[in-house]
């Protein structure tokens, strides 16, 4: 299969409506995109990133008005949050319309749906007239695609096309929110920070031990994510020296001496941003173990200590 590079909307959102598999650009992450309509591009989206067939695919949509194409009901919380964050990078798990195939939500009766940002994600959502179901662009358990670069990396050849956009200005995955209980559950840590949430759901609260067991409401939450092929070691920022070849390392403070590579950020918007492209970065450089700062549960950081977790095996 040979895969189409474009900077046309338009001509991506015709090749996903013919039933075809699509990457395009989000604030967050790339997306790898397939019509709820067509189960056949739904399977070849699992297929290409070789994902369990068991986590659930978030909906994006284009306008509040697709909302009920996807969702079987929203309550009052969900329309507190829908209206001050969408469009952004939060999903909501909601009830389902039944119409909404088993295959997009790993057969639950709920779904993620979100209403991304993003101007050329936007575009193409607007033009593809249909609720898209997309995971992140890229295999499986890796880093996420935060560049057209990075998905093609990962999947030329085992999608159709990929809608080029700039790097993702946030780098991290969406918010997940559950709003298909009494009350409203972080699922997923994101931009969208539980402080936010929490000003605008003073009720809600956090998935601190979720049941692996437990069929998955949202990405992230059972399978192993995030890391690169280079091992991670956790670190608090206060090390001063590593005897360690091959070694890099990312976060606020100054990186300890013996670093082959490093990544100083100025501050958490920019460690989310930059993590998986370093990620990325370092493996195409043979790095062997990078050296990661964990930052504080508060704010911003929340979500970049979760992906830093996973990407260790310690969550």
């Amino acid at each position: 299969m040979q895969t189409t590079l474009t900077d046309s909307a338009e001509e991506a959102a015709a090749i996903l409506k013919s039933g075809r598999v699509v990457a395009f650009p989000t604030e967050t992450v790339y997306g790898l995109g397939a019509s709820i309509y067509c189960p056949e591009a739904i399977m070849r989206v699992f297929q290409a990133k070789g994902r369990p067939g068991d986590n659930p695919l978030i909906v994006h949509i284009y306008s509040l008005e697709q909302l009920a194409d996807v969702a079987g009901e929203i309550n009052s919380d969900a329309w507190k949050l829908i209206d001050r964050f969408f469009p952004g990078p939060l999903t909501l798990v909601l009830k389902k319309n039944p119409l909404v195939p088993d295959t997009v939500t790993g057969g639950l009766g709920t779904v993620g749906v979100r209403c991304p940002a993003n101007p050329v994600a936007r575009e193409f959502l607007r033009l593809s007239a249909c609720p898209v179901a997309a995971p992140s662009a890229n295999l499986s358990g890796l880093p996420s695609a935060t560049s057209w670069e990075a998905v093609f990396e990962d999947l030329d050849g085992k999608i159709d096309c990929v809608l080029r956009g700039n790097p993702s200005a946030i780098g991290l995955e969406s918010t997940i929110v559950d709003c298909s209980g009494s009350k409203p559950l972080l699922l997923r840590a994101g931009a969208i920070t539980f402080e936010q949430l929490q000003a605008v759901v003073p009720e809600i609260a956090a998935n601190t031990s979720p049941d692996k067991q437990a069929p998955p409401k949202s990405p992230g939450l059972k399978y192993p994510h995030y890391a690169p092929k280079a091992a991670i070691t956790l670190c608090h920022g206060d090390e001063k020296r590593i005897e360690a070849p091959s070694s890099a390392y990312i976060g606020l403070s100054e990186p300890p001496e013996g670093i082959l590579l490093y990544k100083l950020c100025r501050n958490l918007e920019e460690y989310g941003s930059e993590l998986f492209s370093f990620f990325r970065h370092c493996d195409s450089k043979g790095i062997d173990t990078i050296y990661c700062e964990l930052p504080s549960n508060q704010g911003l950081g929340r979500a970049i200590r979760d992906r830093l977790m996973r990407a260790a095996g310690k969550k």
